[in-house]
């Protein structure tokens, strides 16, 4: 019988409301300190064990059970499935080998330098063999990496996180019974791994099916949260993975059933899910910093060091040696897939499930505070360096054009603040009439002259152009939303009328193809511009990606069906106009785009019966295309 008294449920009530008031201080500040947000925690997780003398005990199920279903199902759930299989099997490759290697490595690597015996050390090497990039990937996303990178990163962490937890039980199984069956092993091993993402993918298509017969966004929102939980809840009660299950669950609900649900469903869904990823990254990274202990840590700092070697030589190993079956990731990405290869949540998690009693007793306190040594470099040292690394490496592609302008714009800005500023204070009385009689025009003329010199830098590159429109369109659909439900609420409208108003608003912003026409549609005068054709062959499920990224950068697109290869099969070329000097930016635009390779004209014409000129040879990120020269340009 579990007895709840009203005094225990106001002090949680209290801890939690003010651990969430902190988070909400630290993601200011960090904002505003451009430090990693997940960083910021820990610093002040720490911070608060010296102000506080509370001795926290933190179950490790409360991580696992609690914070760790939302983190991984809402990573799972924005994953879609055509990206994943381009990467699927590197992927897949750093989450099974790549675990079962760093865990080979860091044991030794710990049994060799730290003294550890060797069941320990395996069970070690285990507990901390996942990663946990969450403030690497927020990062990511600020700074706009590629998405394949950052797919890279985090699929490896969704899955190796539930591999992590498979091998840590069979470690620990091994230093209870003192000895390893490896055929035992690799069956216990395929059946806990294999069993919770068939439940996970069972699960995932249920629910789904459920949310296509419904269409009431906050009964499908509470069926997604109870897929998440219910996915790991029953996955371990079957003693099977319960984190791949909530993985499984996630991608195939993240790529079912969004189909299956309105515009604002999907707003709602999206929206709620960000927020509880939040919640739960607040919480865990708090709880890493106020749960370790700096004394026994600095008591330990030498076989610390030792963990930290370890994990560094595992993850060296595991990412250049298997990323050569992979010729396609060069050697930037390698390094950032090296860096990012931090320690956090299930680590900590792990650590203190620790058994209590049995072989591992005498060194669980060891154990521990190495994991949490391991877990605080990698947090606040390559997590705090991995912006310096990114920009480094030149990663971010930004263009001189998006330079200036940000620079113009950013003028622009400022000189309409000053302008507005001092006509309040001339209205205010602040100033003299006088003043602001004499200042009005020069600050007008001004303003003029910037707004213009901001047009000119849009309007020279279709790309910042569609950009800057896109955001603007974005934003007064927004304004429409907030005014909607501002009737609403005045009892303006009724609410029949106010959710298909709505759901209109929410197509609109929900729709992740080219925003509107206006967007893509090129003007006389960049038509004129038209000098060069360039043929690019893409299969038929990447044309409509293909097109459309290329018609947000401005470039002219017409699609023909072709059939190519041995054995003719459907494809699609696209000639693709464009001015100048734009071959290597359309490149870059249809290899991001396609999932599937993309073969260009890499060899001339030699039939004389085709009526056009000879192909002209381009150098384009050390591969050579051909284009043809065009003397004009019509669209009919």
């Amino acid at each position: 019988m579990i007895e709840m008294t009203g005094e225990n449920i106001i002090l949680v009530e209290e801890v939690i409301v003010l651990l969430l008031l902190i988070a909400s201080v630290v993601a200011i500040t960090a904002r505003r300190l451009r430090l990693p947000y997940t960083v910021g925690l820990v610093l002040i997780g720490l911070a608060l064990t010296f102000l506080t003398s509370a001795d926290i005990n933190l179950s490790p199920q409360i991580i696992l059970a609690l914070l760790v279903p939302p983190l991984v199902f809402e990573s799972a759930f924005h994953i879609r499935l055509g990206d994943l299989r381009r990467d699927f099997w590197l992927i897949l490759t750093l989450a099974v080998p790549g675990v079962i290697l760093a865990t080979l490595l860091v044991s030794g690597v710990v049994s060799w330098g730290a003294g550890l015996a060797i069941p320990a050390a395996m069970v070690f090497g285990a507990l901390v063999s996942a990663t946990d990039p969450v403030s690497v990937v927020a990062l990511f996303r600020r700074l706009g990496v590629p998405h394949r990178l950052q797919l890279l990163l985090e699929g490896e962490s969704l899955f190796n996180d539930g591999t992590a937890i498979v091998m840590f039980n069979l470690m620990l199984d091994f230093a209870s019974a003192g000895e390893f069956n490896l055929i035992l092993g690799i069956r216990n091993f395929l059946m806990v791994a294999g069993g919770g993402t068939l439940i996970g993918i069972a699960l995932g298509t249920l629910i789904s099916q459920f949310i296509n017969r419904i269409d009431d966004p906050l009964v499908e929102t509470t069926l997604t949260t109870v897929l998440a939980f219910g996915a790991y809840l029953i996955a371990e009660s079957l003693h099977v993975s319960g984190v791949l299950a909530v993985v499984a669950a996630g991608i195939v609900n993240g790529n079912v059933g969004p189909s299956g649900m309105s515009p604002t469903t999907r707003v709602v869904v999206f929206n709620f899910w960000e927020y509880a990823a939040f919640l739960s990254n607040s919480l865990v990274f708090l709880l890493i910093g106020l749960t370790i202990n700096m004394d026994i840590m600095i008591a330990n700092w030498q076989a610390i060091g030792w963990a930290i070697l370890g994990a560094l030589l595992a993850r060296m190993v595991s990412i250049y040696g298997f990323s050569l079956f992979n010729r396609e990731i060069s050697w930037k990405w390698k390094h950032v897939l090296f860096w990012g290869g931090l320690r956090g949540a299930i680590a900590l998690a792990l650590a203190l499930s620790l058994p209590t009693t049995g072989p591992l007793a005498a060194e669980r306190g060891r154990l521990q505070a190495m994991a949490f040594g391991l877990v605080l470099f990698t947090l606040l040292f390559q997590g705090s360096t991995f912006d310096w690394l990114v920009k480094r490496l030149k990663l971010v592609d930004r263009s001189k054009v998006q330079e200036e302008y940000e620079r113009r714009h950013a003028r622009f800005v400022a000189g309409r603040a000053a302008h507005d500023y001092i006509r309040r204070m001339s209205q205010q009385g602040l100033i003299s009439e006088h003043a602001w009689q004499r200042l009005s025009p020069l600050l007008e003329h001004r303003a003029s002259a910037l707004a213009e010199a901001v047009k000119e830098v849009i309007t020279s590159d279709p790309l910042v152009e569609s950009e800057e429109l896109d955001t603007a369109h974005r934003e007064s659909l927004r304004a429409q939303r907030a005014a909607l439900t501002g009737l609403l609420r005045d009892g303006v409208i009724s609410e029949e009328v106010y959710s298909q108003l709505v759901g209109e608003v929410d197509t609109a912003l929900t729709d992740t193809n080219v925003g509107w026409p206006e967007l893509t549609r090129m003007t006389n005068s960049q038509l004129q511009n038209i000098k060069r054709l360039m043929t690019a062959i893409v299969q038929e499920q990447d044309a409509e990606s293909a097109v459309q990224a290329l018609a947000r950068r401005g470039y002219a697109v017409t699609r023909m069906p072709s059939r190519g290869g041995f054995l003719r099969r459907k494809n699609v070329t696209l000639l693709v106009g464009m001015p100048i000097g734009r071959e290597e930016a359309a490149v870059r635009a249809l290899k991001a785009s396609c999932h599937n390779r993309v073969e260009f004209m890499n060899k001339l014409l030699h039939d004389p019966s085709i009526p056009i000129s000879e192909p002209i040879e381009i150098s384009v990120s050390g591969a050579t295309i051909f284009v043809f020269e065009v003397e004009n340009y019509h669209e009919f």
